[in-house]
């Protein structure tokens, strides 16, 4: 039987809001997951268990935070539901077509209704450069990047933005939680907001926030709510913890009773408030439907041993408002987390280095050892100390795909192509041909937007000076591309064929800059049209670039540096974290309200429940400060993490790096030694 390996709470959720031999559509029921409970095994289970007590598979609606994550749910739901159903679980699988991201989901069913909302379905969507680009261009037409003093820049005007449209807050309370520097602004940021809004709509993008807002908007419409509402029996939504107030609205009006809705998520782990997510959508979610709403706590940890828990609760244990729960395994151990004091930052990346090698001499692998932080700029002695030693590391974030130069001219191409409106694009893709300026672009684009058909004025357009062939190469691979006359994929080797030049003579490093494009090519063939690639591509997009990767190690073994917020998800053999002092964590910038402290209790919670079987937490008493009076001490002194006061101690083994000899064993060492000074002084002049 597929249910017997899950433990009585999995099955609980599981199994809640259906019975044997039909599908019943129960109430809401909120799965508090803490981690390494088994979270996403449970919700595939549920998603099958559905499935097998026969509900259409159609009709359930499955929202995840990453579109790997809803393809590994789909996977899982397939090998579970091939255990009853058979051979036709590949067709039930298959059939599970909404399964995706919020923004995913959203930008389908944007296109669906696009007539009743009056937007065009050809609509492009716009990355976060993009969007900063465009708020830039608005921004320079209103004049605002000529004031006498310095006004937000692009990328905190889009900040501002974002975070008022996904809390769904005013722009001033925005502005005076998060953005208080910028809060005399706020006539200048409102009139930039409605402009940037009026050059989306005109140019027909959509930024990230909108495949959210529109979709919110669409549902405020109480037959539209219905209507989307009814397409789905079940909707479910992993890692409800980060969402933010518009995802919340948007699961509110499509299933308003609760009925069918199962949301999983874990409180303790709600550390993202920075991109507008808030813990309150899951603490509140019990009273949002009221008396109704089901609750199953997974509380049974399949990761870390139990020392490392009773540490992990023991923190958590002190937040002001959580839902109840203790984590507990049945992995005994009889090593409790060390609470290590070092010197400094110095001592402290000797400390790991000598730890981590050490660990690698009795077998385990560098690959299953982490070094976390809470900040990117934590690590920087760490990674001097462990490129001086020659030991392999990979540290988690920096330059995304899409945010390559050579990978954006590709995708602006094809999304000129497809919606020659599209401002952005087209003024980075004309930017490309020598002897083309932004002047030129602008004059150009200013003569096809007046156009009912921009592209045929594109042809009409005389070329510019000293553009030669490249412009009518240009023009040619753009009709070609929205004539579809090379068929999909085929249209991304025309985009490539055409850029190889202007790739050559923009990028000293070409050759390995292609590999990408090529990448570009074999991801591109794995979707059905240019218009799905365009949308789940920009949404979802992969990590790595070639010129970012670096040689591999001969033993493809490697070292993990992340910040908490990269590591949330994954898990090691033994972890250590950095800086586990007050100003470090709690960041200095994370202490003006409770609720920031709060947050940053839960990133610390986040990091030590990483941890398999060791867990090393790093004390540095001081820190090397830039700029400190040279005639004193340039050094700053730390103390341990208010989030393990004394009454916590007991929680950890404390101890000392380098260990602290007694004064005793020093003096009887040093009056033994016998050192011929006299011949050293004669050796320094022979």
């Amino acid at each position: 039987m597929y249910l017997e390996k899950l433990n009585p709470e999995q099955r609980m959720a599981v199994e809640y809001g259906t019975l044997d031999g039909e599908s019943h559509i129960g109430g809401p029921l909120l799965v508090i997951a803490g981690a390494g409970s088994g979270k996403t095994n449970t919700l595939a289970h549920r998603v099958a268990h559905l499935v097998v007590k026969g509900a259409d598979p159609r009709r359930i609606l499955l929202m995840t935070f990453s579109r790997r994550a809803a393809t590994e749910m789909a996977r899982r739901v397939e090998r579970i539901c091939a255990q009853v159903l058979g051979a036709n679980a590949g067709v039930i699988s298959d059939a599970l077509a909404w399964t995706g991201t919020f923004h995913g989901i959203g930008a389908r069913l944007l296109r669906d209704y696009a007539e009743q909302i009056g937007l065009d379905p050809a609509f492009t969507i716009h990355d976060r450069e993009d969007s900063a680009d465009l708020m830039n261009l608005v921004r320079h037409e209103l004049g605002f990047s000529k004031t006498e003093n310095r006004f937000p820049t692009k990328g905190t005007c889009l900040a501002i933005y974002s975070r008022a449209v996904n809390s769904e807050a005013a722009l001033a309370e925005v502005l005076a939680d998060a953005f208080p520097w910028c809060a005399t602004w706020e006539k200048q940021l409102r009139e930039l907001f409605s402009s940037y809004v009026e050059a989306k709509q005109n140019q027909n993008v959509l930024d990230y926030d909108d495949l959210l807002l529109y979709w919110a908007q669409m549902v405020g419409e109480p037959l539209l709510a219905e209507d989307i509402g009814s397409r789905f029996d079940h909707v479910l939504v992993d890692e409800y913890q980060d969402t933010n107030r518009l995802q919340a609205s948007i699961l509110m009006a499509l299933k308003p009773d609760g009925r069918g809705l199962t949301v999983v998520g874990d409180d303790a782990q709600s550390i993202y408030s920075f991109r507008a997510a808030t813990v309150r959508n899951i603490l509140d979610f019990p009273q949002s439907f009221s008396p109704a709403a089901n609750i199953v706590t997974l509380d049974r940890n399949y990761r870390s041993t139990q020392p490392i828990l009773a540490a992990a609760n023991a923190v958590i244990d002190l937040a002001r408002e959580r839902f109840t729960k203790n984590l507990r395994t049945e992995r005994e151990s009889a090593e409790r987390p060390r609470l290590v004091t070092v010197r400094d930052e110095a001592d402290q990346a000797r400390y790991i280095a000598d730890q981590v090698l050490e660990n690698r001499e009795v077998g385990t692998q560098l690959k299953r050892q982490a070094v976390l932080f809470r900040a990117s700029h934590h690590s920087g002695p760490l990674e001097i100390e462990l490129t001086r030693r020659n030991i392999p590391f990979v540290k988690f974030g920096g330059l995304k795909f899409l945010d390559s130069a050579h990978v954006k001219d590709m995708l602006a191409a094809l999304r000129f192509a497809q919606n020659p409106l599209d401002r952005v694009a087209g003024f980075r893709l004309m930017q490309l041909l020598p002897g083309v300026g932004p002047s030129t672009a602008q004059r150009v684009l200013d003569q096809m937007s007046d156009q009912p058909s921009p592209l045929s004025a594109l042809a009409d357009i005389p070329a510019p000076p000293r553009t030669g062939d490249d412009w009518a190469s240009f023009v040619s691979t753009l009709s070609q591309l929205h004539a579809g006359n090379a068929g999909w994929p085929a249209e991304i080797g025309l985009v490539r064929s055409w850029y190889e030049p202007h790739l050559e003579r923009a990028h000293e490093d070409a050759a390995s800059r292609l590999a990408d494009l090529i990448q570009l090519e074999q991801i591109a063939s794995g979707y059905p049209s240019r218009e799905r690639f365009l949308t789940e591509l920009t949404l979802d997009p992969p990590d790595a670039t070639s010129d970012q990767s670096g040689v591999p190690h001969l033993d493809e073994d490697y070292l993990i540096l992340s910040t908490i917020h990269s590591a949330k998800g994954q898990e090691w053999t033994k972890v250590f974290m950095l800086n586990v002092v007050d100003g470090c964590i709690p960041s200095d910038l994370g202490t003006g309200t409770t609720a920031e402290i709060e947050e940053e209790r839960r990133l610390l919670y986040v990091a030590m429940t990483r941890a398999r079987d060791n867990l090393d937490l790093v004390v540095p008493q001081r820190f090397f400060v830039h700029g400190q009076n040279a005639q004193g001490d340039r050094h700053v002194y730390a103390s341990r993490t208010r989030f393990i006061p004394a009454t916590l101690l007991q929680f950890f083994e404390a101890c000392s790096w380098p260990p602290v000899r007694s004064e005793a064993a020093v003096t009887a060492q040093a009056r033994q030694m016998r050192v011929d000074v006299g011949a050293r002084m004669r050796n320094m002049w022979r």
